[in-house]
């Protein structure tokens, strides 16, 4: 028996995965990951590094992606909330430009597979939140690059006032606040 459901977002590959939680009086126990269940869900990729961050309520990070190297993930909150979303920029895709948006919380132990191709980014909805994510291929800032969070031909709802977040008040990295466009990165003609 698979010891997780796979849950289609309507974006090929694109997976919200939910573990199976054994609970009693003493708490919890999941497994986040077995390769022979995933391999069973059609995740066959060798993750080869692991990255944890802590947050803010109100931090955005993203939409980051790599233009080489890239990188496959496999997200999941252990503290607190997060608003997470991922977005096809697969040259040819019937789906590209289009994103989908998941809560991750440490209470609801929901993961979010991103395959390699999309770009990826998360609004952290609790103070301490704590986000953990298995990567296919390691970092390589030589080819770091992204999509400005709030570009309108995307036009992501991150549902602020849903969760009592003001815009006007996100916390952001330098490099997040300049992101290019959409527009911008199709015309430097790389392919995903």
């Amino acid at each position: 028996m698979n010891k997780f459901k796979k849950i289609k977002t309507g974006i090929d590959e694109l997976i919200i995965i939910e573990p199976t939680v054994f609970g009693d009086d003493r708490g919890f126990f999941l497994e986040s990951y077995s390769k022979r269940d995933f391999d069973a869900l059609g995740i066959n990729d060798e993750f080869v590094q692991y990255n944890h961050s802590k947050s803010k309520k109100g931090v955005l990070r993203g939409l980051h992606f790599q233009t080489q190297n890239a990188q496959g993930k496999l997200v999941r909150v252990i503290s607190g909330s997060v608003l997470d979303v991922g977005v096809d920029l697969r040259h040819g895709s019937k789906t590209f430009g289009q994103w989908y948006k998941v809560l991750l919380s440490a209470e609801n132990k929901k993961m979010y597979y991103i395959p390699k191709g999309f770009a990826h980014g998360f609004l952290t909805l609790e103070d301490n939140t704590e986000f953990q994510y298995k990567c296919t291929d390691y970092y390589a800032p030589e080819f770091d690059s992204g999509i400005l969070w709030n570009d309108k031909d995307i036009n992501i709802n991150w549902d602020f006032e849903k969760y009592e977040i003001n815009e006007s008040e996100l916390l952001l990295s330098e490099k997040d606040k300049i992101q290019q466009s959409l527009k911008e990165f199709l015309n430097k003609g790389v392919k995903l």
